[in-house]
């Protein structure tokens, strides 16, 4: 890995920084090599931080080598793959504010295959259940990889119809690889960390936050040329993900339910708004 690429990756391992901070430190030094001899005192005036997280930054950004931190990951068998990497997924690369740093577990290939997100509620209806099921194996049949983000409910069931389905699936996280959330999913997760593909922009070890996931759901939707929503009440992550897939222009598509049941408000609204009705999966396929 060159080496600008590694002091990415290290000052993204670090507390008291975000998205916006790094892009500040990549504007101000390309090569990000000035940051790791600046002061702390220049920091807050440079890059408009907080006292606080200045602190947090630059004490974990001294107090591990670049190399040893890299030589960790490679050890608990993570690759990285950082945006300027040429491997950096081309979808994903495309939307506003793409992660800087992918932390990756299992088959890193299925980047570069042809994928669609398939979210929905945690506590599906047997509807859902039906839904989901006669509509998966048909898209996977056409060589879609399955993309969505191992939380319990229609997540789960996505992954476990890709998987026995012999399809390709992606699991986009609202932890680090090695912090598996919900614990629920560890059983799923090892066993797509080697046939399938763990991704997260969070280091492997940190654990999920609330916060998290809305950032989560941006990779879902931009690593996707469309998103699929089945069952969502009208607030909730899903429509969240619909939301960010819109807003990257990528396609929207969402499964009507009964008007009397809550988790189809979410996706009748979609549909009301101009997400594309779907019926069967030849609805998807022929869009997209």
């Amino acid at each position: 890995m060159e080496e600008m690429k590694k002091r990415l990756v290290h000052i993204h391992s670090t507390s008291g920084i975000g998205w916006k901070t790094i892009y500040k430190f990549i504007q101000f030094d390309s090569t990000l090599q000035s940051i790791f001899t600046l002061k702390e005192h220049q920091f807050p005036a440079l890059f408009q931080m907080t006292a606080k997280n200045t602190k947090l930054f630059y004490t974990d950004l001294h107090s591990i080598s670049t190399d040893a931190l890299i030589d960790k990951y490679n050890k608990e068998q993570v690759h990285l793959l950082t945006i300027f990497d040429n491997e950096y997924p081309a979808y994903l690369s495309k939307i506003y504010d793409p992660p800087w740093v992918l932390y990756l577990k299992g088959k890193k290939s299925l980047l570069k295959s042809n994928c669609i997100s398939v979210v929905g509620t945690r506590n599906p209806s047997q509807y859902g259940n039906e839904v989901i099921k006669a509509i998966l194996p048909l898209l996977i049949k056409n060589n879609w990889t399955i993309v969505s983000g191992l939380a319990i409910g229609i997540d789960t069931e996505a992954h476990k119809i890709a998987i026995n389905e012999k399809g390709n699936t992606i699991a986009v996280l609202g932890s680090g690889v090695n912090r598996i959330y919900p614990v629920s999913n560890q059983s799923l997760a090892s066993e797509m960390a080697t046939t399938q593909l763990l991704l997260s922009e969070f280091p492997p070890h940190r654990k999920a936050e609330k916060w998290h996931f809305p950032l989560r759901n941006r990779i879902i939707s931009g690593l996707s040329k469309g998103t699929l929503i089945i069952e969502a009440k009208e607030r909730s992550g899903s429509l969240i993900t619909a939301e960010q897939a819109l807003e990257q222009g990528r396609d929207v598509f969402a499964v009507p339910g009964s008007i009397f049941e809550a988790r189809s408000q979410g996706t009748n609204r979609l549909i009301q708004q101009g997400a594309k009705l779907v019926l069967s999966a030849m609805d998807i396929i022929e869009e997209i």
